[in-house]
C-alpha cells in the first residue's frame, strides 16, 4: 500500500484543503468590496438620562446584590467605621491600599496597611487579605463598577490579586445607565469593569468564585458624598 504526503508551500503538512480555501475566499471577497476610505461611524449614543438618588442606590444595590456582592450604605462621615467594620467581619489584618486613597478612610482600621504604586509596588499581593480602593464611575442599571487607575484605585493587580476587594463608590459618581458612565471615563486610562466577584461556571454550569479576581466584593456606597 502507498501513501502520499502533499506538502504546503513551507514544507510543512497541508492544512485546510477546500474548506480552508472556502474561508479564505469569502474573506477575499469582502475585502474587495470593502470602503477604501475611512468611514465616520454614527456615535449617537443615548445620553443624559437621570434618576433621583434614592432611585440610582435602589436600583445599583439590586444589581450588586443579584451579583452576590454585599452592599454598605454609610455617610461621608461614616465612611472610616464602615470600612473597618467590613475588613473586621472579613478579618482582614493585612490591607493594600493605592497611594492615593484617602488615608483617613482607614483611620478607624487597627491591622497593617501597605500602599502600592507604580512607582512602589507592594511586595506580595498575593499575601494581602485584602484591598480597599475608590472608584471612578458606577452604573447603576448594570452594577458595573469603573476603575480606571486613578490614583486612589490603583494599578490593575491591586484589584485583581487580593481575595477581598473593599470598593468605596460615591453616589454622586453614579450614573443611570452604560452610555452616562462611558462619558464620564477619561479615553486613554486602563479602565477595569467589575460586576460583582470574580466567577466563572464549568462546563457542568457549576459556579466557581474567585478564579481570576477577589472571590469577595464588599461595596460602600456614600450617600452624601
Amino acid at each position: 500500500m502507498s501513501t502520499t504526503n502533499t506538502a504546503s508551500p513551507q514544507g510543512g503538512p497541508a492544512r485546510g484543503g477546500p474548506a480552508r480555501d472556502a474561508v479564505l475566499g469569502r474573506v477575499r471577497d469582502a475585502l474587495a468590496l470593502a470602503p477604501r476610505e475611512p468611514v465616520t461611524v454614527p456615535r449617537a449614543y443615548r445620553t443624559g438620562r437621570t434618576l433621583p438618588d434614592a432611585e440610582r442606590l435602589e436600583l445599583l444595590t439590586d444589581r450588586l446584590v443579584d451579583y452576590k456582592a454585599h452592599v454598605h450604605p454609610c455617610t461621608a462621615a461614616g465612611t472610616a467605621a464602615t470600612v473597618a467594620a467590613v475588613l473586621n467581619e472579613r478579618s482582614a489584618r493585612l490591607v493594600g491600599v493605592p497611594a492615593g486613597l484617602d488615608p483617613a478612610w482607614l483611620a478607624a482600621f487597627d491591622g497593617e496597611v501597605r500602599t502600592d504604586s507604580a512607582d512602589e509596588p507592594a511586595p506580595g499581593l498575593g499575601a494581602l487579605d485584602g484591598v480597599v480602593t475608590a472608584s471612578a464611575v458606577t452604573c447603576a442599571e448594570t452594577g458595573t463598577i469603573f476603575l480606571d487607575g486613578g490614583p486612589d484605585q490603583g494599578r490593575r493587580a491591586l484589584s485583581l490579586v487580593p481575595d477581598l476587594h473593599v470598593c468605596v463608590v460615591d453616589l454622586s459618581s453614579v450614573t443611570a445607565g452604560v452610555p452616562e458612565a462611558v462619558a464620564r471615563l477619561v479615553p486613554g486610562r486602563p479602565t477595569t469593569l467589575i460586576s460583582g466577584p470574580s466567577a466563572t461556571s464549568d462546563i457542568e454550569l457549576e459556579r466557581v468564585e474567585g478564579v481570576h479576581g477577589p472571590r469577595t466584593l464588599d461595596v460602600i456606597i456614600r450617600t452624601d458624598a
